[in-house]
């Protein structure tokens, strides 16, 4: 894929940062049927039982405001929620439209959610320290800030489908495999509206961020199939812009699919003929055709990433060098390598070279032999002082807000390890 400059990249950057913000503003896509904003396209439904929310919100005040805003276009009693997928923010506020209703004396709402969902719960239960230190990396949140969340589970739960009828309206919710194994989305049969949630996201497809689990790229392909079969005129995407007109929809989906489809072959290819992840990285295309489209901007999922799970699905965690396959702990390898430079002056003056002629990638690589020591000296300190530098210019380079971010915040664990 062809470098984009620095003005094309802040300009992408500053369309996922719209599209990612918590703002709460209604807007009204389809008769009944409206987006509240929040994390995503949090959506509202209105039908003659009261509202079907799909997502109830990252906080208190979020929730708060979705209530608001409701309220505003129609009174009614919130009479069902949807969990789109079970990543943590999406609805950890469920639990104050359970409370809204007590203090009403209203019935509380059916929580909604497909049958894998009180699994992920339970292991973020477990892991709830680990989830905040890998959402502080990738979305640059005060790392300090550890708070456990109130995980609210679904009352229902479902494998395959749950029709409901709601007076006015038939309401399904469909499982739809995507970014997880408890992604949902939800269809409006008589009316051809879809809320697509995380499958469909208005850029790159998220398979691959680095610090998540495995996505899996054949059941996302099978979740776009469904969702071009139901002929859907009107998409609502998990994130993004809604999308009108049965034609526009199906080219996005079909489009989609093809693109994951060329991705799996092409990375096949070469790992029957044993490259690893990196050499597969560099020796392979991004065709235009799949990946220079409205819906496929690497704003947030990118197709290396894409790459590397699909590597991944199929490999398992070593990188090939034996040196790596029973390693010593990583500060006594670094130690015992900068203990064998004698001329560490001219390690910084070819970082500093490199990152004068533009190779900022190929700095990061010859820095790491003196950033990546424990030791306090001050060679080692210039080195992770660089490093930083360099992470900040390497994050100028990419579009994903992800890789950007978590440059960015290896860049800040650096400057305060130096500052103490």
């Amino acid at each position: 894929m062809a470098e984009k400059s620095d003005s094309s990249i802040n300009k992408e950057r500053k369309g996922v940062a719209a599209v990612l913000h918590s703002e709460v503003k209604a807007r009204t896509f389809h008769p009944g049927v409206h987006i509240l904003g929040g994390m995503g396209n949090t959506t509202a439904i209105e039908t003659d039982h009261g509202y079907v929310l799909i997502d109830a919100g990252a906080s208190k005040a979020m929730a708060a405001s979705f209530m608001q805003a409701m309220q505003e276009i129609k009174e009614a009693p919130v009479h069902t929620i949807v969990y789109s997928h079970g990543h943590g923010g999406y609805n950890n506020a469920a639990w104050y439209f359970l409370e809204m209703a007590k203090e009403k004396g209203e019935p509380p709402p059916q929580i909604v959610a497909h049958e894998n969902l009180p699994i992920r719960y339970r292991r973020y239960d477990d892991t709830w320290q680990l989830q905040w230190y890998l959402a502080a990396m990738q979305f640059r949140l005060p790392p300090d800030d550890q708070r456990k969340p109130i995980l609210t589970y679904p009352t229902i739960t479902f494998q395959d489908k749950l029709r409901l009828n709601l007076g006015n309206r038939i309401v399904e919710v469909i499982w739809a495999p995507s970014e997880t194994d408890d992604s949902i989305a939800v269809w409006l049969p008589e009316e051809k509206v879809l809320y697509g949630g995380p499958a469909v996201i208005s850029s790159c497809i998220n398979i691959g961020t680095p610090l998540r689990t495995q996505r899996d790229d054949k059941r996302w392909v099978n979740t776009l199939e469904k969702y071009a079969a139901l002929q859907p005129e009107v998409l609502i995407p998990g994130f993004g812009k809604v999308v009108k007109g049965k034609d526009e929809i199906q080219i996005m989906l079909n489009n989609m699919a093809e693109g994951l489809r060329y991705l799996r072959r092409e990375v096949t290819k070469r790992m029957n003929q044993h490259m690893t992840d990196v050499e597969i990285l560099h020796d392979i295309e991004y065709p235009a055709e799949y990946f220079d489209q409205p819906w496929s901007a690497p704003l947030y999922g990118c197709p290396d990433m894409i790459v590397r799970d699909i590597y991944r699905s199929e490999n398992g965690w070593w990188d090939r060098n034996p040196t790596n396959l029973h390693p010593a702990h990583p500060k006594e390898a670094a130690s015992a390598v900068l203990a064998t430079i004698s001329d560490r002056k001219s390690i910084l003056d070819k970082a500093k070279g490199l990152m004068e002629a533009g190779d900022v990638q190929l700095a990061l690589h010859v820095i790491d032999i003196l950033a990546l020591a424990p030791d306090d000296d001050d060679d080692v300190k210039e080195a992770k002082k660089l490093k930083s530098e360099l992470l900040h210019l390497r994050s100028k380079d990419v579009p994903s807000i992800v890789s950007t971010n978590l440059y960015l915040s290896h860049a800040d664990a650096l400057d305060k390890e130096l500052e103490e």
